[in-house]
């Protein structure tokens, strides 16, 4: 048995950006940064990021379109695929992303969100907010999170 399965908590390096297909489905990509610290050897703090690129589909990459913006915090799952592509200059080139199946969104932006439950734990997804809703607006009962 093979399991393809990538889980982040992250914060978005820019806006999402959204594109439709030849076939009329909407697609948004967008990058989100973890980071990780530590002590090396010598008892010096270390810190190094990591940059992850992202991929919706669909219904989903229609909500993060419309709720997300640069510097929010998120919890992405999904499976990695690298695609690849001949580039103008004739070399081959490639793109390792993550493809989401789920979104949570997280805290309020840059810095501590204050949506961690007293007791510790795990953060709770902050809901969205609250909009007019039109026919073509997606309504906050169909996010499915």
């Amino acid at each position: 048995m093979d399991l393809n399965r990538a889980t982040l908590i992250g914060r978005l390096t820019r806006d999402p950006e959204m594109r439709t297909t030849n076939t009329g489905q909407n697609v948004v990509s967008f990058a989100i940064a973890t980071g990780r610290t530590w002590k090396d050897q010598n008892g010096v703090k270390q810190e190094r990021t990591e940059f992850h690129n992202c991929v919706a589909w669909g219904k989903l990459a229609d909500i993060i379109q419309q709720y997300l913006t640069k510097g929010k915090q998120v919890f992405v799952e999904g499976r990695i695929e690298t695609r690849s592509w001949d580039g103008q200059d004739g070399v081959k080139k490639y793109r390792t992303e993550i493809v989401l199946d789920n979104l949570i969104m997280l805290g309020s932006g840059q810095g501590n969100s204050g949506n961690v439950p007293a007791s510790g734990g795990v953060p709770l997804p902050t809901p969205p907010p609250a909009a007019p809703v039109s026919d073509d607006e997606i309504k906050v009962e169909d996010i499915p999170f």
